[in-house]
């Protein structure tokens, strides 16, 4: 069986079918490009029809070379600026993302083929950090005073200093918020940042640039670079500061490298092969809707989403068919607008990975319970949400990030099982634990080996928790975005340190062992005056 199909095809701007992307539009967007006069150029695709989406210039690496020139030169001058002032370019561009929203979703939906309800995902998460780091991220860099080695003799500030250029590797499965939130705090500390979109979604990164320069960004402070990632990737963590990069753990490794061999940091997102944990008390109506938006939104493309379904062996007969009913209840719509439950995979070559694994595991013995097969009817790329059964440790879709429209059931009797099966893997970026009882949910949550845990929630209340650290453990990543960690790490701390009458060496005539036993009382007193 298969999600419902539909067969509407109503047009007007933002609800009808795909169309291509404006050429005027595309053309005002260009200019916040670095490409050069005569560019090779490479056809993108709308995901919804298969057809051309728009024609884009290609960077070569000069014109990387021209784009980190150009940065740092308004780098310089925007380091100068308050941090206050500074914020307040976020704060308008929060303004005016929810007023451009309907052209961003537009462009997020005719580069990805997403729902729209997934699109606005993304436009929400740009406001919300804009507004979050505008409101708190002053006082997070604002110099501050420490307890010095002596108090009141030893005064000791401790200052934060921008990096410089900051490149910043964006993926295809949220090029929206991916392109610009993790910018932000980037930004808001001073630096300036080189962008390289995914090819597929370039449009939608300009367009978001596009908005962030009208709200007061000066417009060479964050150049895009245009082309193809194992091509113009290293150009760009060859010549930053620092580098945040969301994608493969394969890829993430390379940079890692890269960087290291530099001595530059790096904040790497990468990969998971995440699990839901369903508890035998867990209210099973809400758990399958939490299910089907952590399995199943974004057509299953997204790191924090889940393609292990964990379920209580006693309960696993009843939620199965709840779960199965709102798949195969998910309207499969390929157009731009409201309405579809489920989009379409970005490309071809997801659509054969989605494929591969379910043939694998069907091969080898799991059985399909709804879905499992590609939906041409629909669209070029869409798959039906599929739900397996039966899968074991020798299959793909066990071990390995399916990144589509698939999950896998599995039961456990324990909740000791459940955190083991939950711990299994290499990765561990997000899970989720379902149960009326939040004490053991809780408990459950802080024993798996994952950087973000949701009780009764698939990934939004920790993933919009922006005061909180977000990133992975194990092969899921190296840093953190959001909260404190995700400001900090773009900074370089400095400790300014001024020291009043005593010194460090011996004074006042006294000897070395002198001046040892006078240290050695001074320590104890403080330690029984218990200062830090």
């Amino acid at each position: 069986m298969t999600a419902a199909l539909d067969a509407d095809t109503d047009q007007h701007a933002g609800d009808g079918e795909a169309p291509a992307l404006d050429v005027g539009l595309v053309a005002r967007l260009l200019r916040h490009a670095v490409v050069g006069a005569a560019p090779a150029r490479h056809n993108t695709v709308a995901p919804f029809t298969g057809t051309r989406a728009t024609t884009l210039p290609l960077s070569t690496e000069d014109d990387v070379e021209s784009a980190f020139a150009m940065a740092r030169r308004a780098q310089r001058a925007w380091a100068v600026r308050s941090p206050r002032e500074r914020a307040r370019v976020l704060l308008r561009f929060h303004d005016l993302v929810l007023e451009r929203q309907a052209q961003l979703l537009d462009i997020v939906q005719i580069e990805t083929g997403k729902a729209r309800r997934d699109a606005y995902e993304e436009l929400a998460d740009c406001a919300l950090n804009a507004r979050y780091y505008g409101r708190v991220g002053p006082r997070m860099l604002a110099s501050r005073p420490v307890l010095g080695v002596f108090p009141v003799l030893t005064q000791t500030m401790v200052h934060h200093h921008p990096k410089g250029v900051v490149g910043i590797i964006a993926p295809w499965n949220y090029p929206l918020t991916l392109a610009v939130t993790d910018a932000l705090p980037a930004l808001l500390a001073g630096n300036a940042v080189v962008l390289r979109p995914d090819l597929q979604t370039t449009v939608t990164a300009l367009a978001i640039v596009d908005v962030l320069v009208e709200a007061g960004l000066p417009p060479d402070l964050m150049p895009v670079v245009i082309g193809d990632g194992p091509v113009v990737g290293p150009w760009v963590v060859d010549r930053s500061d620092y580098v945040m990069f969301t994608g493969s753990t394969r890829v993430g490794r390379e940079i890692a490298r890269r960087c290291g061999e530099r001595l530059i940091g790096c904040s790497l997102e990468l990969g998971g092969k995440n699990a839901v944990v369903v508890r035998a008390d867990a209210d099973l109506d809400r758990s399958a809707e939490i299910v089907e938006r952590a399995s199943f939104g974004n057509a299953g493309q997204l790191c924090i989403g889940t393609e292990r379904i964990l379920v209580h062996s006693s309960v696993v007969e009843d939620f199965v068919p709840k779960l199965t009913r709102r798949l195969e209840a998910l309207r499969l719509v390929p157009r731009v607008g409201w309405g579809a439950g489920m989009g379409s995979l970005i490309s071809e070559g997801q659509l054969s990975r989605v494929r591969a694994h379910v043939e694998d595991a069907v091969s080898r013995g799991a059985e399909v319970v709804t879905g499992g097969r590609a939906l041409p009817e629909v669209g070029p790329y869409y798959y039906a949400p599929t739900l397996l059964a039966g899968v074991t440790p020798d299959m793909l879709a066990c071990r390995e990030e399916t990144f589509g429209p698939v999950a896998s059931i599995y039961t456990f009797d324990s909740d000791d099982e459940a955190v083991a099966m939950a711990n299994d893997s290499e990765y561990g970026l997000n899970a989720a634990v379902l149960t009326r009882d939040t004490r053991a949910g809780r408990d459950m949550a802080r024993r798996i080996l994952a950087g973000t845990v949701n009780v009764n929630e698939a990934y939004g209340a920790a993933w919009g928790s922006l005061g909180a650290p977000m990133g992975g453990m194990k092969a899921s990543g190296l840093g953190r975005r959001h909260g404190t960690e995700g400001i900090m790490k773009y900074t370089e701390p400095q400790t300014v340190s001024v020291q009043h009458l005593v010194g460090f060496g011996a004074a006042l005539g006294r000897t070395d062992e002198q001046w040892a036993g006078l240290m050695t009382t001074a320590f104890r007193a403080l330690k029984a005056l218990r200062v830090p």
